[in-house]
């Protein structure tokens, strides 16, 4: 098989690795990917999200299969443009993507097919005057989200109606998340604690992977500004087996249900983000790929070829190749970033110590190193190119968190750069439950 990548982080590098290992995979490039991604795919010079250079490569280079690593390119309609190829593509089409690339959709859409999820209201740039009033009578704290892609930063938590009205403000004024804020969508908080589940699905059968959670919070102790995920673990205990039932039954069969009849082709990976209380699970948001850190630590966990798998997905058999096993293993990502991220921070940082991390030692000590944003300098060496540098995954062949835990730190140690910062308790969250 010769395979396209579509993406160029860590999330994407995992993918890679992954399907690297499988013995049917002649081939794979990426693109753009990064210099950590070039050392097992071969680089495209393709923008993801231009749909008709990404088809026109697919049937050049006769790619037999197109992974779709970020939301971008489904939002634009990579996937639509590949069917109409027939080129089989892991990834739904442009208006099942909606249910990712729009809030407002999403929440209609959990309406609509009686999905568990907080209450909510939308209102667009036009309805102001409206949404000012809405706010002076909701309870708070309450949630404003913005209806388009906001590269997960489209977000804000507020505690009072002062609050509430300045975050109006900010999104429909001074528009600081530009075309994604021209619709926001303003719902209850909610209370519990969150957690990850992943189906895969050819639209009809689907198999769920290792639940997992992920670290948002730029600070130790999750405080501090939200980011783009500082570390992940999985599978987590705080998603048992009752709840994987309650979320088979009431969100992901649903989701599937409704897309087929609603002629929305959802092929690829469903992620249900979750708020756990209570012994049951309400959906916060739903994406349409895998997540970033959390593929980091699903992926590894998977006990069979993943090309396989997501060619099975993109036919419409995935029946053929179920039940998907995992190892009996726990996982454990964490992400070195560049000082200052998510805001400010400085790039072209020479990286040390990535050079001791074999196949072998990756082989023998269960660590694998993804990177999310690295280039090579002019001397050939790993640099730094981005905020989210480097995904540190340790994978523990046991059920044993606390020392899968201690073995991506110990891993962490020998890696560094001028301003390298990570968080110091990814997991530890998991260790209570």
């Amino acid at each position: 098989m010769r395979i396209l990548v579509l993406g160029g982080g860590a999330r994407e590098h995992a993918i890679c690795w992954k399907l690297k290992q499988s013995p049917r995979v002649a081939k794979i490039f990426c693109a753009p990917g990064n210099a950590g991604i070039a050392q097992v795919a071969e680089l495209a010079e393709l923008i993801p999200t231009d749909v008709k250079a990404v088809a026109g490569f697919a049937m050049r280079e006769r790619i037999d299969l197109v992974v779709v690593g970020s939301e971008g390119p489904l939002a634009a309609g990579v996937a639509d443009a590949l069917d109409k190829e027939r080129i089989p593509v892991f990834g739904p089409r442009r208006n099942a993507a909606l249910l990712e690339s729009s809030k407002a959709f999403a929440k209609e859409f959990m309406h609509r097919h009686d999905i568990p999820t907080a209450r909510y209201a939308v209102f667009s740039f036009e309805e102001t005057v409206e949404c000012r009033a809405f706010l002076r009578h909701v309870s708070y704290p309450a949630v404003i989200k913005a209806d388009g892609l906001a590269a997960g930063k489209g977000v804000v938590i507020c505690e009072t109606e002062a609050e509430a009205t300045h975050a109006l403000d900010e999104i429909f004024t001074h528009r600081i998340f530009g075309e994604a804020g021209q619709r926001i969508v303003i719902e209850e908080f909610m209370e519990g604690e969150e957690a990850s589940v992943f189906a895969i699905t050819d639209g009809v059968d689907y198999a769920v992977l290792a639940p997992a959670q992920d670290h948002k919070r730029i600070l130790d102790g999750d405080r501090g500004k939200n980011t783009g995920g500082m570390g992940a673990y999985a599978p987590t205990a705080l998603v048992t087996p009752e709840i994987i039932e309650q979320v088979k039954r009431e969100v992901i069969e649903p989701v599937l249900k409704g897309m087929r009849e609603e002629s929305r082709l959802y092929r690829g990976v469903l992620y249900c983000g979750l708020m756990i209380a209570d012994g049951r699970a309400r959906v916060v948001e739903f994406n349409v790929r895998f997540g970033d850190p959390e593929a980091e630590v699903v992926l590894p966990l998977i006990d069979g070829d993943l090309a396989e798998i997501f060619l099975a997905c993109a036919e419409g058999h995935l029946s053929s190749v179920l039940p998907i096993k995992a190892f009996p293993a726990t996982a454990v990502t964490v992400v070195i970033a560049s000082q200052g991220y998510p805001e400010s921070y400085q790039t072209g940082e020479l990286i040390s110590g990535l050079e001791s991390f074999t196949q072998k030692r990756e082989i023998e000590e269960g660590i694998a190193i993804f990177h999310g944003a690295t280039k090579l300098n002019e001397h050939g060496q790993f640099a730094t190119s981005g905020g989210r540098v480097l995904a540190v995954t340790a994978v523990g062949y046991e059920d044993d968190l606390r020392r899968t835990i201690t073995q991506a730190y110990n891993a962490v140690a020998q890696i560094g750069f001028n301003g390298a910062y990570y968080r110091s308790d990814i997991g530890k969250k998991g260790l209570k439950n």
